[in-house]
């Protein structure tokens, strides 16, 4: 029997718990390499060829050649170590943010200076905004 978790089913949320660093863990090391030069021109030079000195899923691997940070998210990635990614090729947090919710990187600014996404409809189950 396994743990509750209560917030699975948070709409269009993944949750990095210690079972996703577990399924991320080898695409989370992937990730920091990029903070060292070398590797980062080497997978600059050949990602599929640097991507498979480790030892991710296939699913995994196609997610980072394919910048799908959800997909990446979904298999176990946690977003500040996928930053290593972003940040390598050249655009900001915000920017990737932006892809990640469907937004121009102009309307993901503009949810964020007012306050970010509206809590309704995203609450897990049996969840209100009257539980504190």
């Amino acid at each position: 029997m396994g743990l509750h978790k209560p917030y699975e089913d948070v709409p269009g949320t993944t949750i990095f718990d210690a079972d996703m660093a577990r399924i991320g863990y080898h695409l989370n090391q992937f990730c920091m390499s990029l903070m060292k030069p070398g590797n980062r021109a080497r997978f600059k030079a050949d990602e599929r060829a640097y991507l498979d000195e480790w030892s991710m899923t296939e699913e995994q691997k196609q997610a980072v050649l394919d910048r799908d940070y959800n997909r990446m998210m979904a298999l176990g990635g946690n977003v500040y170590f996928l930053a290593k990614i972003f940040s390598s090729d050249g655009i900001s947090f915000q920017a990737a943010a932006s892809t990640m919710t469907g937004m121009t990187v102009e309307e993901y600014a503009q949810m964020m200076i007012d306050g970010g996404r509206s809590p309704e409809g995203n609450r897990f189950v049996g969840e209100t905004s009257n539980n504190g």
